[in-house]
């Protein structure tokens, strides 16, 4: 009786373990070797009462140089946590022309409807592609991406541009300094000044991908253009970028919105109101870059008070970073800890000598201009 038992026990136990495994006509499925199917969710606080959207609206597929198809940017886009995203394929710049129809609408048209079942918003894009100089602009918010003029030559340069702002499209100088030894590539040219001057030219790439442009960002400040950050993908985001790092994401924009909407995203690239972000760096307009660090960091009154052998007394604070992003401090002002690391969703004890009122940190990651860093001073409670 008690071997029936065991052996009904063990039938019981064999049925169960052959559907964890869906075992079905000699067939066993391994799904614990499947990755599960979830979107990361990148934590930044809201700004001032404004929604920081993730957005990358500099990407590539097959239909111009990139190596995927546009399904796959509509994964990635999704399991990484974006917010909005745009395929900006090349107008001028085909190489699988011979392999796949020149159709400059069709990648966006591909994922238009899966997008929207993934809750993230796609902006219709192209990149305007010219020799360099003047070089590349992205233009989003567009109509008909074939309307585009496809010829390269020089004379047609801002009859290209033109095109672009008859859709009223966002437009935005893409990694002028990408190509530095080329004589006048990285420069603000009589051209650029013409776009600005016509209101053709909203935008420029602070950081494209792994290049930081830093005259860019002073261009930005002085002639009041809005500051880009994309990853100008091309191939697999997990193959360019080491995804194993906590802190590294591919590079984007961080829109500052009143709603998670492609009207709201547009009125935000319109008014200014973002910051570029490439994992480690940030980069933008001291009003906006200041205003996302004190959204993310606040340092709690102190809790403990140390007596000193001299007489002094020195105060200890937790300090908290509430986001995923990354910051590095270096104090400028004041007696305290000298160097400050936070790492995403995390805080540090930090110590000052009682009776200041206030410490100051250049935060040494953070850049509002080419040659200068964020400055933050924390009053002492």
């Amino acid at each position: 009786m008690k071997a029936k038992l065991l052996t009904l026990l063990s039938l019981i136990g064999f049925t169960f373990w052959a559907q964890s495994q869906e075992i079905s006509k000699g067939v066993m499925r391994l799904n614990e070797l499947r990755k599960p199917a979830c979107r990361e969710i990148i934590n930044i606080p809201d700004v001032n009462g404004y929604k920081v959207l993730k957005c990358d609206f500099h990407t590539h597929t097959m239909f111009s140089d990139g190596f995927v198809w546009p399904t796959i940017r509509a994964q990635e886009a999704w399991q990484e946590g974006l917010d909005a995203m745009a395929l900006t394929e090349h107008v001028e710049y085909h190489p699988f022309k011979d392999f796949i129809e020149v159709n400059h609408n069709r990648s966006y048209e591909l994922i238009e409807e899966v997008s929207k079942k993934n809750n993230v918003i796609l902006i219709k894009g192209t990149e305007i592609t010219r020799q360099t100089p003047p070089g590349h602009f992205n233009a989003i918010f567009i109509g008909d991406a074939s309307s585009y003029i496809e010829d390269n030559a020089s004379e047609k340069d801002e009859e290209a541009i033109m095109k672009a702002v008859e859709q009223n499209a966002f437009i935005f100088w893409n990694h002028p300094g990408w190509r530095p030894a080329i004589e006048g590539s990285y420069e603000w040219l009589p051209f650029i000044e013409d776009l600005h001057k016509k209101n053709a030219l909203h935008g420029i790439e602070v950081i494209n991908g792994f290049g930081f442009h830093m005259k860019a960002l002073d261009w930005c400040v002085d002639k009041g253009l809005t500051v880009m950050g994309t990853s100008d993908i091309h191939n697999l985001v997990e193959h360019d970028y080491d995804r194993s790092k906590d802190y590294v994401h591919r590079t984007m924009t961080l829109v500052m919105a009143k709603e998670r909407t492609p009207e709201s995203i547009r009125e935000a690239l319109n008014a200014g109101r973002t910051v570029a972000w490439a994992s480690k760096y940030l980069a933008g307009k001291e009003e906006n870059v200041k205003n996302l660090f004190n959204a993310c960091v606040k340092l709690l009154p102190s809790h403990f008070s140390q007596e000193n052998r001299d007489g002094t007394k020195t105060n200890f604070y937790e300090i908290q970073n509430n986001s995923d992003l990354y910051f590095e401090l270096e104090l400028t002002a004041g007696k305290g800890t000298q160097k400050i690391t936070l790492y995403p969703m995390s805080s540090q004890l930090i110590s000052a000598e009682a009776g200041q009122s206030s410490l100051s940190y250049d935060v040494i990651n953070a850049y509002v201009r080419s040659d200068k860093y964020l400055n933050i001073s924390f009053g002492l409670q």
